[in-house]
């Protein structure tokens, strides 16, 4: 067992060549040895040892039932050196019950091949590296716990590869935000304790370089339709939003003296700004080249004011720009607004502190994720998805996708949307192993687009506070 709960074993007795299983002769010798058909995690057995088959390099890319068990070149990431290792110099994180189950621990040198193979990538025996393919369908996560974004193949729902991010090494920066140019060239991230914002090549998660933003709660981000601009907000009493040109990475205009701007979205011209106001009842309405804004009031008062009566959290444009949406995260509502005049069409209620919001084209569906929502019938459990009928405005269903969600991601090539759930506060699932930084990990989970189900034996579990997150159009 490399993952999961509960274990059992089942010997195949059948005989298994390693030198056609995929892996390089000396990881082969003691995987498929000491781990497949010497012990538990073969075919006839994987059921029983948390889904686990290690009978081949590519079944063994298949995962557990806690997500990926190697994680290419992250072996202080990996289940697969949890259990095995037993020497400290390979990681602090040591799992039971120690692998292989019943038999002698592996050796240093043994330990070495496998840390140094993931290490190297962990590639097959051909020198192929797994989640390599260019063309593959990826979506992030970023972890603000532990400065850490995780990238994901879309196709397996798998961790494919995990990115150290920030500035300061050893410095908890609280990676906030991420999005992915329109080109799916880049990725970006925004920070809530560090005066960056960075950008990363989509192809090899490398650096690419940073902006120097100076100091700031830097929560929230959107890119123009070109990609060639980042409107990066800070959320503080007297807010600014700064103003990056993507290739150089220079800010070009800052404006100030937003009281605690958050959610950002911008217009199909690419000319104005909508920012919400988190802390009040109004959002600003900007123009891109930060001249003289308004404030767009959502409520009835007629006056905008910072009395804690909405507390407007995020905005999200519907695909064809006619109209956008406001979480309100103080009233649990949603505000439809027409883009064209700003007028209020409707107010849906929805679950406890409403969060962010992803669209669903094909279907027509708006998801929510109301990060507090209580149910009555499972106490213990927080947090809930609604799902929005835009085009009668009314909810659909909700159901419970994991404790405390925030991200919603649309996956229509597959026909899911994945859910990122933060998982920090008590009463969620106790996380399978420990991280590398202080706090609970959370979890990736799964809705069938058809079904408005969750997909069933599906969570990823990441880091710690999986709060950002991002999925390639």
């Amino acid at each position: 067992m490399l993952a999961g709960s509960a274990w059992s074993c089942t010997k195949d007795k059948g005989k298994s060549d390693y030198s056609t299983a995929g892996f390089p002769q000396e990881v082969g010798e003691i995987i498929i040895k000491k781990c497949a058909t010497a012990g538990c995690h073969n075919d006839v057995s994987r059921s029983a040892a948390a889904g686990v088959s290690l009978t081949s390099w590519t079944r063994m890319f298949e995962g557990s039932v806690s997500g990926a068990i190697v994680i290419p070149y992250r072996p202080d990431l990996s289940t697969l050196i949890y259990y095995v290792n037993s020497y400290r110099e390979f990681g602090e994180i040591q799992l039971k019950p120690r692998m292989p189950i019943n038999s002698s621990a592996l050796s240093v040198d043994e330990v070495k091949i496998l840390h140094d193979w993931i290490k190297n990538g962990a590639p097959n025996a051909n020198g192929e590296i797994r989640f390599s393919e260019k063309t593959a369908r990826k979506f992030y996560v970023s972890n603000q716990g532990c400065d850490m974004v995780t990238t994901f193949d879309a196709q397996t729902m798998l961790a494919a590869r995990a990115t150290n991010v920030g500035k300061i090494e050893g410095y908890v920066e609280a990676p906030h935000f991420i999005k992915i140019s329109p080109d799916n060239q880049f990725w970006y991230v925004s920070f809530l304790a560090a005066g960056v914002f960075q950008k990363y090549r989509v192809s090899d998660n490398s650096f690419v370089g940073e902006a120097n933003i100076g100091l700031g709660s830097w929560n929230t981000f959107t890119l123009n339709s070109d990609g060639q601009y980042a409107y990066i907000v800070d959320w503080s009493a007297s807010g600014k939003i700064k103003k990056v040109k993507t290739d150089s990475m220079i800010v070009k205009r800052t404006i100030s003296g937003l009281t605690w701007s958050h959610g950002i979205a911008i217009n199909k011209t690419d000319d104005t700004l909508y920012v919400t106001s988190q802390m009040g009842n109004y959002l600003f309405k900007i123009p891109a080249d930060f001249s003289q804004y308004e404030e767009i009031v959502l409520d009835n008062s007629g006056q905008p004011n910072n009395a804690s009566s909405l507390d407007p959290h995020e905005i999200l444009f519907s695909p064809d720009y006619s109209r956008y949406y406001v979480s309100c995260q103080e009233s649990n509502e949603i505000k439809v607004l027409d883009a064209n005049n700003d007028n209020l069409l409707a107010t849906i209620a929805v679950g406890n502190f409403p969060q962010e919001m992803a669209i669903s084209v094909s279907r027509n569906y708006l998801f929510v994720s109301c990060m507090e929502d209580l149910n009555p019938s499972y106490p213990t459990r927080r947090g809930s998805i609604y799902i929005i009928d835009c085009v009668t405005n009314t909810v659909i269903t909700s159901l419970y996708s994991g404790h405390q969600p925030h991200g919603v991601m649309i996956d229509e090539q597959h026909g899911r949307v994945y859910v990122t759930n933060r998982n920090v506060s008590t009463g969620g699932p106790a996380p399978h192993h420990a991280s590398l930084c202080s706090g609970r990990n959370g979890n990736v989970t799964a809705i069938d687009l058809k079904t408005l189900k969750m997909i069933p034996g599906y969570r990823a579990e990441v880091s710690v506070d999986p709060y950002g997150y991002a999925i390639m159009r």
